[in-house]
């Protein structure tokens, strides 16, 4: 399958730049798998929709986001510097932690180079080169990392977001986005992007659920770059996805289990918990203590996925030309054709896009 199967158009202002106010007042379009049909509702509205019973299961991603974007200097040239941590790299026998940054600069940074955080006495020192714009650095400061980031950086709203703020004469940052660019549930901090389906979600509507019989657990996938970046190459099959880290808990493993055994649904909340439920060794059986593991799984169309957990997924819309649009077209009976039909109804109907949007519930 060729990767520019994956466009489609939008127009910009449907790119949404502030979140549903409230959360679960986003819309929700759902989409039959067994007619094709779609209707429109709102996500609160949920309970309501007769699509989940009692003994469902609701998986959903508890990563919570980092303040990963930062401001820094150049010592050898004084230039300005955007930085975005995206993890802590292992290490063998230097004591000082390394750091995968994503820097955007004027100039060709060089090895050894040196670069101070804007608000903080800390320093990061180039190694070498990862990727384009990637490095792996030596940080030589005293604070710890989280605690760092936390007290000088910034939330790392996508690109795509600030750039239609500026568009729209908007400040790139609004005090709310740290709190509405994280779920209401996550609390194991590592990621640099939002799992987005979980956006819409209030504690009030869990609660409603939790009355219904739905129950409810949660894994963790550390959201990266690699998910959210297009891919270049011509193909889908020579794309390579970054590995992201995972952990899905013993008691997850076990709701799981009961779920099958009972015939019951599950309802995956946004593609990242696809990823680390369809990445768990097959049979599920042997597992008797927590999953951990790193994934490159990239699901795509055109590979013939089998799919173990994910009876419905509640996700937003994606960017063309996305590992997330692809995984969602290779559900079974979506297919990439039906996708963009139903992308084309969206907005025909206005739905918001991306981070900041609407969502879609695939039954």
């Amino acid at each position: 399958m060729r990767a520019a199967d994956l466009d489609y158009h939008l127009p910009d202002h449907l790119i949404a730049t502030r979140p549903a106010e409230p959360r679960d007042a986003a819309r929700l379009m759902v989409c039959r798998r067994d007619t094709g049909n779609v209707s429109h509702h709102h996500v609160r509205d949920l309970p309501s929709l007769d699509l989940l019973h009692r003994g469902d299961l609701l998986v959903a991603n508890r990563t919570r986001v980092l303040p990963a974007a930062f401001h820094a200097t150049r010592d050898a040239t004084a230039g300005k510097v955007h930085g975005l941590y995206l993890r802590t790299l292992p290490t063998t026998d230097d004591p000082r932690p390394h750091w995968q940054v994503m820097f955007e600069t004027r100039g060709k940074l060089q090895p050894g180079e040196r670069i101070t955080f804007t608000d903080a006495p800390a320093t990061l020192e180039l190694l070498e080169p990862l990727a384009p714009g990637q490095w792996r650095t030596r940080y030589l400061g005293d604070e710890p990392t989280e605690s760092l980031l936390a007290r000088v950086g910034e939330t790392p709203l996508p690109p795509y977001i600030q750039k239609a703020r500026k568009a729209r004469h908007e400040p790139p940052l609004s005090p709310d986005d740290p709190a509405r660019y994280n779920t209401v549930f996550a609390d194991v901090p590592g990621s640099v992007a939002a799992p987005t389906a979980g956006l819409h979600f209030t504690d009030n509507l869990l609660r409603q659920l939790t009355v219904q019989g739905v129950h409810r657990t949660t894994l963790t996938l550390h959201v990266g770059l690699g998910t959210f970046l297009p891919i270049r190459t011509e193909t889908l099959a020579d794309h390579q996805i970054h590995e992201e880290w995972l952990h899905i808990p013993a008691d997850t493993l076990d709701a799981l289990r009961r779920t099958r055994a009972a015939g019951r649904k599950i309802l995956v909340v946004g593609t990242t918990s696809v990823r680390a439920l369809e990445s768990l060794p097959d049979p599920l059986a042997p597992l008797t203590t927590d999953y951990t593991t790193h994934t490159r799984l990239f699901i795509r169309p055109d590979a013939g996925f089998q799919f173990r957990f994910t009876d419905m997924l509640l996700t937003n819309f994606h960017l063309p030309r996305s590992t997330l649009l692809a995984l969602v077209a290779a559900l079974p009976g979506v297919g990439l054709d039906r996708l963009k039909q139903w992308y084309d109804q969206a907005i025909a109907h206005d739905y918001r896009f991306y981070s900041y949007g609407d969502a879609m519930l695939i039954v």
